[in-house]
């Protein structure tokens, strides 16, 4: 499992300790010193989980991420909060302000690293190197393979993404936007019609087996994955 992970912390020792344990995890570590850079970072690119300090220079981790859960584009992102206010209260305030998580200092490198695997299963299933088996598909992320029935299904790397995200997500209907967004990658600008093209590919590959009745299309909302 590897993820872009944006780490928010004033302390430059413990920023370093941070991002260092992570990047030897295989992970891409960004970094910010305040809430105002963790922004500015979060514009420039969304990462796949952020490590929150509660107390910033300025506004604090908290208040950050209460603003991130009220916006649309950042109410999905996974937020760890690493802080020495180790109170019981502390930590209620911490999740009810949107934090999955909560992890105090001083920390072990490998439960952070455990906490971060923990909190992208829960958040964003499609980042976890963890098998995926829906009525006879299965998707292997580790291997990068997928076989229906027995049979090896050949796709290119967008549409083993595609598929990837829809199979950790059934059940639910994204539109061409979201899709991009979540498979394409954040503020990548691509006509929304290039998913209709990946759509008929994934389908066209899966039609051998039958699997291709489980792409659900929505006529004017988007596309889905169902069970059976």
């Amino acid at each position: 499992m590897s993820a872009t992970i944006l780490v928010v912390e004033d302390e430059p020792q413990v920023q370093e300790l941070v991002a260092v344990n992570l990047e030897h995890a295989g992970h891409r570590v960004l970094r910010a010193g305040s809430a105002e850079e963790a922004e500015a970072a979060i514009r420039e690119e969304l990462p796949d989980v952020l490590i929150l300090d509660w107390m910033l220079p300025g506004e604090s981790g908290v208040a950050l991420a209460r603003r991130l859960r009220a916006a649309e584009r950042t109410q999905r992102l996974p937020i760890l909060m690493l802080t020495a206010r180790a109170m019981e209260h502390d930590k209620i305030s911490g999740l009810e302000a949107g934090a999955d998580d909560y992890l105090t200092k001083p920390f072990s490198p490998k439960e952070l690293a455990a906490r971060i695997k923990a909190v992208l299963r829960r958040r964003a299933p499609e980042l976890a190197d963890d098998v995926v088996q829906i009525a006879g598909l299965r998707l292997d992320p580790a291997g990068k393979r997928v076989t229906a029935n027995g049979q090896i299904v050949d796709l290119s790397p967008t549409e083993f993404r595609l598929l990837h995200f829809l199979m950790t997500h059934p059940e639910r209907i994204y539109s061409r936007a979201q899709l991009l967004d979540q498979v394409w990658g954040d503020h990548v600008f691509i006509e929304e019609r290039t998913v209709d093209v990946h759509i008929r590919r994934l389908r066209k590959e899966l039609e051998p087996t039958g699997h291709d009745r489980l792409v659900d299309t929505v006529r004017g909302s988007g596309y889905g994955f169902r069970r059976s």
